[in-house]
């Protein structure tokens, strides 16, 4: 069978099987800062496992993309090596959430495997688990796998093999694995435990069925879970190896394609070995098709997180791509193989294609440049290691990865090459000392407010029966809402907030948005029967299907429990950000009518005087287009197009046309906010809005700049901020032209001339200053001009001139001279020190100008190089210009002279 077939009759069998088709969520996980990546079927359904969201459905079915880069699961250094490790693949899965347990989850995959798929069950052995102290052996698998294996094809195994975890927290539970025996020829020895436990390729494992019984908090303590459930992943590349007959995965459709054009790049056949080509291949294959679907997905390389791993990643294929001799741009060109062969299964990756290309290549063209900037340091390093201990340090390696971007592998090869040890210790302590500085400073953190403390158990079971008690759209001011639950300044649950303190309130209803999709939380007052009102200043996430929690300060008389009160939202705030969100849909969707359907929103803030939208594309944008893009904006608000909303269910808002955006996690039902008939604007959202498009008043682009490589961001204002930027601007042009006597509709010509002007003016300038130094100056060490073994040498501080001045003074001073060497020296304007040596071509030899500076430079702090005749360096300390010159006459004296003896 084709994998595009396994993938079909896998979601059929258990379609038919009264499981949902689920799509595939995005390689980045919704609102779950626990998973730097999607690494298993059952991330989007982990709030489901653990009671605290519901679906329309108990049984759901998957193909599901995934990488497993970080943390626990972290296959990147096996691939290439390994014939079964990937980075990205494809994980099939069926789940079930309370329904059917162990003895219908075991038929069901016996069924698929053995009568669906017809494999020989004489070869299909399967483990449970043995048991482990706190937890039992798992009785209840043994004896249902006996209804259909004999007792010598079921091996028991322990927490390491038979109990599976998402990560350190989360879901977990005993599992049962089913492996398949691939022969006597593979090596083995035969016996399954003996083999499965040593890692032998003889029995491969195939598919694991997780009986979801827990859930794992951080101190590692054990909860069962509401009720038991299913969850089962088997990759899609394993599998299809096996049914093709093939001990490596490569060896299959899904990487064939590829391997086969990277052959024709590079000109290796791939020949399904071990050999360093094929290694390459493989990590090159394996690596296009993860740095694909993360592009895909709006993740762009970068040197912070998810973009960074991306970047890890892209940067080991193009080192392995040199490996195989390809030292232009080639990965964006396999990115259409890819596309190719797996864009019916996922649309994502047709509709963004030049995204991923552009983002590709782009990529490709910097390491280039990594390279060019990073070696000349790298050899440094390593000339330095080979004189003296014959180790690379770790810490300068690091320095080199990490500031510069080479990878680890490249610094170990050329080490290795120059018979020099690599100090790999030194390197990973360094590595962990920016992990750990990287997560101090990170904001990839928690934002579900579990940090909240509570009174009892029950109180937060109160609380939860409640749930997210948003009513907000429709309104702004509720009245006789009453208070569940109170907390001081550390979220501790109190009885009461006194009068002039903080805190947060709980309440029964509110209107009061909480921050999310990029909008920012609504502020506003909270008032009791007294009539005593306490500031809203923000509004927090309090945890999992718990209800949002009101920031209070400045509280007027007395907060207790059980209050009745009123809640105001600040509707002038709320009234100026909805503008703002409606405007960003409406900014959105014209960046796709301009730049095209590549367009994905990567980012947002929308705040009551301001919005931001992060965006991928590949190149800045014109003023043409920026001017474009706005008047489409403005026209679709001069229609006064209502803005409508309704709850849809997801997949099928989707499939109409409505954008999902970036990042965000999205139930079985969403809301979908669409302007008019919605073929303007049609996109899943939560936010609040302005019920027509003329609410707007009028949309304004402030800025657009570039945030990382393949996205943009514009930053622009809406209804009376626009009008202030306006009328600013107005009376800017106003005072300006008052000012000059130009014509308002000659101001930017009078600027022009004026700087043409002042041009002028700084080149005479420069041009004076340059003779008066030709003259030299008073004397001293700055101005000597000396004879040395036959050759003229001028050593000399200049003054008050600029670095193209310096270096026409030099070029001058050497054409006057026959035979000779010149030293120039300048502190600038910032504060920083300019060299220039220039040497007459017959000593370029003797004296050559890279070298002098190259030594010279430290004494005032810096460094540099350049050609035999020509080199220019850079330092930071004006007050040793003196002694670098003296310097520079016994250098250049024991060059020539030693050169005139020899």
């Amino acid at each position: 069978m084709h994998p595009r077939e396994i993938r079909a009759s896998f979601l059929k069998y258990f379609e038919q099987h009264g499981h949902r088709v689920v799509p595939s969520s995005p390689l980045l996980p919704g609102d779950d800062p626990t998973l730097l990546f999607t690494n298993a079927g059952m991330n989007q359904f982990k709030d489901v496992f653990l009671g605290r969201e519901k679906r329309d459905y108990v049984r759901a079915a998957t193909s599901q993309k995934c990488m497993r880069v970080s943390g626990k699961h972290n296959d990147l250094d096996n691939v290439g090596p390994s014939l079964r490790h990937h980075t990205f693949f494809e994980m099939l899965g069926n789940f079930s959430f309370g329904n059917y347990f162990k003895t219908d989850a075991i038929e069901m995959a016996w069924n698929l495997l053995t009568k669906q798929w017809q494999l020989d069950p004489a070869a299909l052995y399967v483990t449970v688990f043995k048991g482990a102290p706190g937890i039992p052996r798992d009785e209840e698998a043994y004896r249902r796998w006996l209804d259909f294996v004999p007792a010598d094809h079921i091996g028991e195994l322990g927490m390491a093999d038979n109990f599976w975890a998402m990560g350190d927290t989360g879901p977990c539970g005993r599992c049962s694995e089913i492996y398949v025996d691939r022969g006597p020829l593979v090596p083995g020895t035969g016996n399954f435990v003996a083999d499965v436990e040593s890692g032998s390729e003889r029995f491969v494992e195939i598919w694991n069925n997780v009986f979801m019984e827990f859930e794992r908090n951080a101190q590692g303590v054990l909860t069962p879970l509401p009720a038991p459930s299913i969850d089962t992943g088997m990759g899609l590349e394993r599998i299809s190896a096996v049914m093709q007959g093939t001990t490596s995965n490569y060896d299959t459709p899904l990487f064939m394609p590829l391997l086969t054009a990277i052959g024709e790049r590079c000109g290796h056949e791939y020949g399904r070995s071990m050999s360093a080509h094929d290694v390459s291949m493989r990590v090159v294959a394996d690596h296009t098709r993860a740095a694909t679907f993360l592009i895909a997905d709006g993740v762009v390389p970068s040197n912070e997180w998810r973009g960074y791993v991306l970047r890890k990643i892209m940067r080991r294929a193009m080192r392995h791509g040199r490996k195989l001799g390809l030292h232009e741009p080639f990965l964006f060109s396999l990115a259409d193989v890819l596309i190719g062969e797996m864009g019916d299964a996922y649309p994502e990756l047709k509709s963004g294609r030049d995204t991923v290309v552009q983002v590709i290549r782009s990529e490709e063209e910097r390491f280039d440049a990594v390279l060019t900037g990073g070696l000349p340091r790298l050899e440094e390093v390593l000339e330095r290691a080979s004189k003296t201990t014959r180790v690379v340090p770790g810490d300068e390696a690091f320095k080199l990865y990490d500031t510069f971007g080479l990878p680890r592998d490249f610094i170990e090869d050329l080490a290795g090459n120059q018979g020099l040890q690599f100090d790999a210790e030194g390197f990973e302590a360094a590595m962990e000392g920016q992990r750990v500085k990287a997560r101090a400073s990170s904001s990839f953190e928690s934002k579900k407010g579990d940090d909240f403390t509570f009174m009892s158990d029950e109180e937060r079971d109160e609380l939860r029966a409640v749930g997210d008690n948003f009513d907000g759209y429709a309104e702004t001011t509720l009245r006789g809402v009453p208070v569940l639950a109170l907390f001081n300044d550390q979220k501790q649950s109190v009885v009461a907030l006194e009068a002039g303190g903080s805190g947060y309130v709980t309440i029964g209803k509110t209107p009061f948005y909480l921050e999310s999709g990029g909008q920012v939380s609504d502020q506003g007052w909270i008032e009791p029967a007294s009539g005593q009102r306490s500031r809203v200043t923000g509004v927090s996430r309090m945890g999992p299907g718990l209800p949002r929690a009101h920031r209070v300060e400045g509280i007027e008389g007395r907060l207790a429990l059980r209050d009745l009160v009123s809640v105001h939202v600040n509707v002038d705030l709320r009234d100026a950000t909805r503008r703002n969100h409606t405007g960003t849909h409406l900014l959105h969707a014209a960046l796709r009518k301009v730049l095209g359907p590549h367009v994905k929103q990567a980012g947002s803030l929308v705040a009551p005087d301001r919005l931001r939208f992060d965006f991928q594309h590949f190149s800045a944008i014109s003023a043409g287009q920026l001017l474009e893009i706005e008047d489409l904006v403005n026209a679709a608000i001069l229609a006064n197009e209502p803005v409508n909303t309704v709850v849809r269910n997801t997949q099928e808002a989707i499939a109409s046309g409505a954008m999902a955006l970036f990042g965000e996690k999205y139930g079985d039902q969403v809301r979908v906010v669409a302007v008019g008939d919605g073929s303007f604007s049609t996109e899943l959202c939560g936010g609040t809005h302005v019920r027509a498009t003329g609410d707007i008043g009028a949309l304004i682009i402030t800025e657009e700049s570039g945030v990382a490589a393949g996205v943009r961001r514009i930053e622009a204002a809406t209804g009376l901020n626009a009008l202030a930027l306006a009328r600013g601007a107005i009376a800017e042009t106003k005072a300006i032209s008052a000012e000059s006597g130009a014509k308002r509709g000659a101001l930017v010509d009078w600027v022009r001339a004026q700087q043409a002007a002042v041009s002028k003016a700084q080149k005479e300038v420069q041009q004076l200053k340059t003779k008066l130094a030709l003259g030299g100056g008073a004397g001293g060490p700055g101005d000597d001009q000396v004879e040395i073994a036959g050759a003229t040498f001028i050593a000399r501080e200049v003054t008050d001139v600029d670095k193209e001045s310096l270096r026409a003074l030099a070029d001058t001073l050497k054409s006057r001279l026959k035979t000779g060497v010149v030293i120039l020296a300048a502190g600038m304007a910032d504060g920083k020190v300019s060299l220039i040596a220039t040497v007459t071509p017959d000593l370029a030899r003797k004296a050559p100008a890279g070298q002098l500076v190259k030594q010279l430079a430290p004494i005032v702090g810096g460094g540099g190089g350049g050609r035999a005749d020509f080199a220019e360096a850079g330092g930071k300390d004006a007050s040793k210009i003196a002694e670098l010159l003296t310097a520079a006459r016994g250098l250049v004296e024991k060059l020539l002279v030693a050169d005139k003896v020899d």
